[in-house]
């Protein structure tokens, strides 16, 4: 039954694809950082062979962007650790490297005239793993897991936070950036790692004089303030009403109705953490921070399709299954080990998620005749009598 439902979340339907073609992206405003990276970025695009395919250059992005990543938690399992200083300049360059080529992807897709609907979910769709993996370094380079109530906070509430840039997209049928976006978020982060590498945990542990808190609750008070303004602004835009009939989304659903499936997620998590015997966040931080990762650019990535096909998003997501399964376990007095569950669930959010990616991407291609990493497109097939 599970199966069956999996294959009918990833399948799009006819009606789907024929909207997708229809979909013309659109965006307002500009970061205060955009205009001065602006030459940089045009200069870097040149340098590019014209025939890279420009999801070529996103996924190399995002490849390098989660082994730096995954190299420092390695050093640092429960983010209370020193890791190595090498790790977090890996990890700084790394960042740098990745919002680069995420910066001239849609400007190598304009230069080879390959711009495509697809190009356009691809690249969100990196985004919102990559969220993931950023805010996890972040927290684990400032030793935030000495603070895990603080941890907790900044990782959800940035994944919370990108799917409410995309929740107010499949609104208002617009993506919006404000003043201070991704690109002031990320060289936020560079710092964080610079310094990581420079004052270690000398640095992170000292305590702030007067307001006496430890440096290592900062970068989590950033994230609580970016909260409050950035939701502040997603929110105004989704409860003035959509571009859909009646006020609704571009998909005539209700404003209100992507919010469950983050909202389940996010009690899912909360509970989890907080019923614990085990305090299974508290030793397996990292762990959790990307079981819950997967499964939060699942639910984005669904949102995403649902705006760019104009459609609802189905209710059940089988995403939620594992977590479920944890709390269930909790209830009855953790019968099976809660981190051979948190393990299996980052197993299963994995899996899913890549196979839900997989098969979107295959049926787009397909659909529209083109590759997904070649800019020269498929052969028709032919048919053997």
């Amino acid at each position: 039954m599970m199966m069956k439902m999996m294959l009918v979340l990833m399948r799009l339907s006819r009606q789907q694809l024929k909207r997708l073609e229809e979909h013309r992206y659109s965006s307002s405003g500009r970061s205060v950082l955009e205009p001065l990276l602006q030459p940089f970025w045009c200069w870097l695009v040149e340098r590019v062979p014209l025939w890279v395919a420009p999801n070529l250059i996103t996924i190399i992005g995002l490849a390098v962007n989660v082994i730096t990543t995954l190299v420092l938690v390695y050093h640092c399992p429960t983010a209370t650790e020193q890791g190595p200083t090498w790790a977090y300049l890996a990890c700084a360059l790394g960042l740098f490297i990745y919002q680069s080529l995420d910066a001239i992807d849609g400007k190598q897709a304009r230069r080879t005239n390959s711009s495509t609907p697809l190009g356009e979910l691809f690249d969100h769709g990196c985004d919102s793993l990559s969220t993931v993996f950023v805010i996890l370094g972040t927290c684990v380079a400032a030793q935030m897991g000495s603070s895990p109530d603080w941890m907790f906070f900044s990782c959800f509430a940035g994944m919370f936070m990108f799917y409410c840039a995309h929740w107010q997209t499949y609104v208002s049928g617009t993506l919006r950036f404000g003043i201070i976006d991704v690109t002031e978020v990320q060289f936020f982060i560079m710092t964080v790692y610079l310094l990581a590498a420079v004052g270690g945990t000398s640095l992170w542990q000292s305590v702030v004089p007067v307001v006496n808190i430890r440096v290592t609750v900062i970068p989590a008070l950033c994230t609580l303030l970016g909260a409050v303004f950035s939701c502040t602004n997603y929110f105004r835009v989704i409860f003035s009403g959509g571009m859909g009939k009646n006020g609704s989304t571009v998909a005539g659903t209700s404003v209100l109705s992507p919010a469950l499936h983050m909202g389940v997620l996010l009690v899912l998590a909360l509970l989890v953490y907080k019923l614990s015997s085990q305090q299974l966040f508290e030793t397996n931080p990292c762990v959790f921070v990307l079981a819950f990762g997967f499964s939060s650019a699942k639910l984005t990535n669904r949102l995403v399709v649902a705006h760019m096909t104009k459609s609802k998003m189905q209710l059940f997501d089988v995403t939620v299954v594992v977590p479920v399964l944890l709390c269930i376990n909790q209830y009855c007095n953790s019968v099976f080990s809660e981190r051979l569950l948190l393990w299996a669930a980052l197993v299963v959010s994995v899996c899913d998620l890549v196979c839900y990616s997989t098969s979107v991407c295959k049926q787009i291609s397909s659909h529209l005749n083109i590759s997904v990493f070649s800019l020269q497109r498929p052969k028709p097939s032919r048919n053997h009598h």
